[in-house]
Order: structure tokens, then C-alpha cells, then sequence
């Protein structure tokens, strides 16, 4: 009996899915194609957001706590700005891009000493390119 309900059920399933008219396939074609630009954008506001493990860039850098609190301070609001330049028109994200990281390496200067900051200069413009991010 079970098998016989299995069956019918994969039967209309499947007749179902056949049986879908053409207006009905545009429209699934159409939610599709939205779905797949909204994935995009996902992704390209994504590689924007510059997060990363602040223990390990203490680590790197050879921060003192001191330092380390003003710079996940500096993280937060590079990171706003970033996602300010991502949410942006192609017009202004570069423009935006670049004011956010002149301002983060200003504000970091301020943190770091001068081979720390050299290293960390290094570092976002690593992860910049390794993201595909144009400054």
C-alpha cells in the first residue's frame, strides 16, 4: 500500500513539473534571474566588509593592549565606512573607498609606530586586492 502511494506521488510530482505552461516558466525564470542579481550584490557588499581577527593582527603587529583597543575602535569605523562605500553608486564607491582608507592610515598613525604601520599598510592593501576592491 505504501508503495502504491509512494508512486502516485512521484507520478504527479512529476506531471506537475511537465505540465508547467510557459507564462508559469518565464515567471520562475524571472525570480530567478532576481535572485541571482541579489546574490550578487550579496557578495559584492560582502567582500567589503573588512573584518578581521584582531588577536592574530595584535600578533602580527606586536600590539600592546593599549594599542590593540584603539585599534578595534579604528576596525569599527573603517568597517562602517567601507559598507557606506559598498551600499554606494559605481560613481562614488571609489571615491568613498579612498577617503575610508586615507582615513583609516591617518587614524592609524596616530596608533602605530612607524614599522607597525608600515606593516599594516601592507596588509589592507593585501586584503583589498585579494578581495578585488579598487582603490
Amino acid at each position: 500500500m505504501k508503495r502504491l502511494y509512494v508512486t502516485v506521488v512521484a507520478l504527479l510530482s512529476m506531471t506537475m513539473t511537465f505540465a508547467g505552461n510557459e507564462n508559469g516558466m518565464n515567471a520562475a525564470e524571472t525570480n530567478t534571474n532576481a535572485e541571482i542579481s541579489a546574490t550578487a550584490q550579496a557578495d559584492s557588499t560582502a567582500s567589503y566588509d573588512i573584518s578581521y581577527n584582531l588577536r592574530r593582527l595584535g600578533e602580527t603587529l606586536g600590539l600592546t593592549l593599549d594599542q590593540m583597543n584603539s585599534v578595534e575602535a579604528l576596525n569599527r569605523t573603517f568597517r562602517n565606512d567601507m559598507m557606506t562605500a559598498a551600499q554606494a553608486g559605481d560613481t562614488e564607491r571609489k571615491e568613498l573607498l579612498a577617503g575610508a582608507v586615507a582615513k583609516d592610515i591617518r587614524y592609524m598613525s596616530y596608533v602605530l609606530t612607524p614599522e607597525q604601520l608600515g606593516k599594516y599598510e601592507t596588509l589592507i592593501n593585501t586584503t583589498l586586492t585579494n578581495r578585488g576592491i579598487e582603490k
